[in-house]
């Protein structure tokens, strides 16, 4: 089953049930060489709906001691497509990360701040 690091939103029981239909399973986990930022919202709209007008985001550090904590949640092939959609609105891709526990996962980053 793959993995998919949150450190965010989908770590939320509301979110995963809306997002997934179902709470996920997952364990404590660490994004290393990695930092927390933000992305703006660049449309107007969602930053009205969502009250704000960045969402949290990492980016790679040039400091390998940085670490974002977080949880591997495991999901199947289909969920990782409806996180693809819930993700899609807020510009996030996925890409593949080795976390801290040496297992490699999907990770969502703002697009705009690849």
């Amino acid at each position: 089953m793959p993995l998919l690091f949150s450190y965010g939103t989908l770590q939320l029981p509301e979110i995963q049930l809306a997002t997934f239909g179902r709470p996920l399973s997952g364990s404590k986990d660490a994004l290393v060489g990695y930092e927390p930022s933000l992305g703006r919202i660049a449309d107007p709209a969602i930053a009205e709906r969502l009250q704000k007008t960045h969402h949290n985001n990492v980016v790679p550090s040039p400091d390998v001691n940085c670490r974002v904590d977080g949880t591997a949640f495991e999901v199947s092939d289909a969920e990782l497509l409806e996180a693809d959609v819930y993700e899609a609105e807020f510009d996030y891709k996925r890409i593949v990360v080795k976390l801290g526990s040496g297992r490699e996962s999907w990770l969502y980053v703002h697009e705009a701040d690849r």
